[in-house]
């Protein structure tokens, strides 16, 4: 088969690799249908991700149809169309049972395009896939569904959940990549009574006034302004990092209002600064983390049922072939416009 293969900093290659199979009776093998490029990707290629070893194949998201299984799987077989989870999960350990699935110590947590080949290939085998791949309902289209493999889950968890949005909250988010424009959309299931999305981008803070944003405001024309105005000089309640570089963590601790709470998102491939000479007396709640996916059937319900758009955030699409191509297309957005770009396999 081809697939996208990791090379070291800055090295990748369309290459023809070898089919997978099956190497544990728990795996699926899956053919992809859909799949997608991440932020995260980004950050493997520049280095940021030692853990990633040269000739690993990268993606963790993708939809597709099962084509082989193990002998313990039992909840999808041949044929069934699936949405892979960028999240594996054991089911045995601590953290499994605690619906923690990123944190697995059962060898699941984040392995996809990270410590075993991934999904940005013709074909992918899924260990755990009775835990990690979801069975799709016809009423969503693979290149919507591929949206719940990873930031749509994210940006709800990591950062509406972990923020604690409540009803008549002021959220900030900053950064309105996909994972940014993804917290829009889903901080709104909350009812928040705004939201504030700041970033460079004049397209993107296009598009997150779009996808339901309230304000928006460039981060270079002095966005703390702008949100102190809007609260009365208190900040805001939740305030969102969804870029993963110092600047916009930092400007997240600036915004936040005393006993808020901050939600960062972003993978960081350098430190920022905790600025707790100012955070101290502020009582401000800071979050990570990786996503569980826990929240990935509730998500998939919602927008089976038409209660989630998932369309709205797919603004490329490439054939799989295109790999390449694709790539430079999402690494530049500010030449493009792009936000998420989509490739599709070529089927049965």
């Amino acid at each position: 088969m081809k697939a996208l293969v990791y090379h070291g900093p800055g090295q990748s290659s369309w290459d023809r690799v070898p089919d997978p199979g099956v190497q544990d009776p728990a795996d699926a093998v899956v053919r992809v249908d859909a799949v997608t490029i991440c932020g995260t990707d980004l950050h493997i290629l520049k280095g940021d991700v030692p853990d990633v070893a040269p000739g690993t194949v990268l993606g963790h998201e993708a939809v597709g149809e099962i084509v082989e299984t193990g002998g313990d799987v039992r909840t999808v077989r041949p044929g069934d169309r699936v949405l892979v989870s960028c999240i594996s999960a054991c089911g045995r350990c601590r953290f499994c049972k605690e619906a923690r699935y990123g944190l697995c110590l059962g060898g699941g947590g984040w392995v996809l395009g990270h410590l075993i080949d991934g999904t940005q290939a013709e074909y992918v085998r899924v260990p755990f896939a009775d835990l990690s791949v979801h069975p799709l309902p016809r009423s969503v289209a693979s290149n919507d569904a591929v949206m719940l493999a990873d930031i749509f889950p994210t940006a709800y968890e990591v950062g509406v959940l972990n923020g604690n949005v409540q009803p008549g909250d002021t959220v900030a988010v900053v950064g309105a990549g996909p994972i940014g424009l993804a917290a829009v959309v889903t901080a709104r299931l909350l009812t928040p009574v705004r939201i504030i999305v700041v970033d460079l981008a004049e397209a993107r803070l296009r598009a997150a006034r779009r996808l339901g944003a309230d304000a928006v405001v460039n981060a270079a024309e002095a966005p703390g302004e702008l949100i102190s105005d809007l609260t009365d000089g208190l900040g805001a309640d939740v305030a969102i990092e969804a870029v993963g570089v110092p600047e916009s963590f930092e400007l997240c601790t600036r915004v936040v209002r005393a006993g808020g709470r901050v939600a960062n998102i972003g993978v960081h491939g350098k430190p920022a600064v905790l600025h707790l000479e100012d955070l101290w007396s502020k009582d401000v709640t800071l979050t990570t983390g990786l996503v569980d996916t826990r929240t990935t059937p509730v998500l998939l319900r919602m927008a089976s049922a038409g209660r989630l758009d998932l369309s709205t955030l797919a603004t490329h699409t490439f054939p799989l072939a295109r790999m390449r191509d694709a790539y430079d297309v999402f690494s530049t957005p500010a030449e493009n416009g792009a936000l998420k770009v989509v490739l599709n396999g070529p089927g049965p």
